[in-house]
């Protein structure tokens, strides 16, 4: 038996896949300079809130109000709205900043079928992928709040906590806002829990509620004072950098 699986082994032929080191150079090249395209443009928010949910909601959809409604509260506190730019939550969110006199930011993918930027961001940024995209969404938050979104919400509600979960980030809160539409994904979770792939401590890694104020007061706790956040003084720009400082890009 154990010479059959030697000679199994030996038969065993290996597909080759696209091995172009110059394309895969080319590939790094340019994620680097999307890097600094994005550090470059998001270099001034500040502390931000993320708010991550679906493209496709129109601004009489309830979900689209809370947004709005629960961005304007969260700005008031000092923060900066950030979001992926587009329409839906996003322009809710970024939009309920705007009602208040707060900052609002965005990073933008760049999709086959263009998604455009809404048009209530001070600042944005178009990034040609993904990841790195995501990677922007989370850098320059202190909390996350995750509406009612699809598969996209769900990848960056996921990959955030897991993040958290494995201690390459710090414990920033996360909020899921809408314990009815999360429903479904809050039972699995009690099943992993049960099942024991996840601790009872990582199960409270996130925060559930459908209350704005308590969402706001949760904030206020675990970032605004876990973290000792202070209102900023105005920032110089570093002529040899080529910014235009903080009062020129808001």
């Amino acid at each position: 038996m154990e010479q059959q699986d030697k000679n199994n082994k030996k038969e065993i032929q290996f597909f080759e896949g696209p091995q172009s080191r110059w394309k895969n150079f080319k590939y790094a090249v340019s994620v680097f300079f999307e890097f600094i395209k994005g550090f470059r443009a998001l270099h001034f928010v500040g502390p931000c809130v993320t708010v991550f949910g679906s493209a496709r909601f129109k601004e009489d959809h309830p979900f689209y109000k809370q947004a709005r409604e629960l961005s304007g509260e969260i700005a008031k506190l000092g923060f900066t709205i950030m979001t992926g730019g587009g329409p839906g939550i996003m322009e809710a969110a970024n939009r309920g900043a705007k009602d208040v006199g707060g900052r609002s930011v965005g990073c933008n993918i760049i999709l086959p079928k263009e998604q455009h930027h809404n048009p209530y961001l001070d600042k944005w940024v178009d990034i040609k992928y993904f990841f790195l995209r995501k990677m922007l969404l989370i850098k320059y938050s202190y909390a996350f709040m995750v509406m009612p979104g699809g598969f996209g919400t769900l990848d960056e509600f996921f990959g955030t906590i897991t993040l958290i979960e494995t201690r390459k980030m710090e414990m920033f809160p996360i909020i899921i806002f809408d314990k009815d539409f999360y429903r479904n994904i809050i039972e699995h979770n009690q099943k992993m829990l049960e099942a024991g792939t996840i601790s009872e401590h990582e199960a409270k890694l996130y925060y559930l509620t459908d209350s704005i104020p308590d969402a706001i007061k949760y904030i206020k706790e675990k970032s605004i004072m876990a973290f000792g956040l202070k209102y900023m003084k105005p920032k110089k720009a570093f002529w040899g950098f080529f910014e235009k400082g903080i009062s020129r890009l808001f």
